[in-house]
């Protein structure tokens, strides 16, 4: 971890915090979901670095140590598309492999779709290909207490949130994302309700990495979180069919709670996601969670590297 170096890229406009390591001439640039931040790829960057690769993590806008946009609420997932190309512009990147996590498969695969020339492989995990619009996630189909929509909701988190420091919201959503049923509230219940104290951290997750993930949330505050992904999910991104036509590969836990999704099961493992990613493997990890990537990061890297290599055949 010491070897990794920190600083901060200006991309249209907002300072970028951006981690680094390695000096290979390929890059992969990895892509953080909720509630992460440039931390959750620890793991993976040290070993693609060790592999030969250069290898970077940023703190999307609003997350981190990275600028808040001046109105977080107008913000979109689709200005994560143009962030990150941005990032690969004002780093003199030419060409990089992005690795998404959760939300950060949205930008992954559509920056893929819109600037192919920019991206040689996608790798995702979690979440396959998405488009954001009103048909992203069916939260009709699921009770109206799934977190989700909760989150969708302006205020309630806020509210639901505000009840506990920053640590304990972390500890409280990373213990809930972990498993395998989707949170989903009672109509008397809010979100943090569905935590029992008595759960302990995920035993591959630290009292250590906690602390970094809180004080990094401290600074930035969950305001810009709340809006991307959650409430700019629904957001027309004005494509009608786009597809990522590189090499992909994405990586799902089995007991990723994800998988529960309407839909989503039948999606992934009918091929149908393979409409919009024509050249995709899938690699179904059984004991895997939302975050196999910190659960079992030695299997996780060595698929990526494994995957990498295989692209530079």
């Amino acid at each position: 971890m010491e070897n990794i170096q920190h600083s901060h890229v200006e991309v249209q406009g907002l300072k970028l915090h951006v981690a680094e390591i390695g000096s290979g001439e390929k890059t992969v640039v990895f892509l953080h979901g909720f509630p992460e931040i440039w931390y959750t790829w620890r793991h993976q960057m040290i070993a693609v670095a060790n592999a030969g690769y250069r290898a970077i993590a940023f703190d999307f806008r609003g997350y981190g140590l990275s600028e808040h946009p001046a109105e977080p609420e107008k913000a979109n997932l689709m200005d994560l598309v143009g962030e990150t190309v941005g990032l690969l512009d004002s780093l003199g990147i030419n060409k990089a492999i992005l690795v998404g996590k959760d939300f950060g498969a949205i930008p992954g695969y559509l920056v893929a779709a819109l600037h192919p020339e920019k991206v040689a492989s996608v790798i995702t995990l979690g979440i396959p290909f998405m488009l954001p619009g009103p048909s992203a996630i069916k939260n009709h189909l699921l009770p109206k207490g799934f977190y989700i929509t909760r989150f969708q909701e302006p205020g309630r988190a806020e509210a639901d949130f505000g009840r506990f420091d920053v640590k304990s919201v972390i500890r409280n959503i990373y213990t809930l994302f972990s498993g395998s049923e989707v949170p989903v509230a009672g109509d008397d219940q809010e979100i943090m309700d569905l935590f029992s104290p008595s759960i302990p951290l995920p035993p591959w997750f630290s009292e250590e990495d906690l602390a970094t993930y809180a004080s990094l949330y401290e600074k930035s505050g969950f305001r810009f979180a709340l809006q991307v992904p959650y409430r700019s999910l629904t957001v027309d991104s004005g494509l009608s069919d786009p597809k990522a036509t590189v090499p992909a590969l994405l990586i799902m836990g089995e007991k990723d709670y994800c998988f529960k999704f309407p839909g989503m099961e039948d999606y992934i493992r009918s091929g149908a996601v393979k409409h919009f990613v024509p050249d995709l493997e899938i690699i179904y990890i059984p004991e895997g969670s939302h975050f196999v990537h910190e659960q079992f990061p030695e299997k996780v890297n060595q698929l990526i590297i494994e995957f990498l290599h295989k692209q530079s055949i």
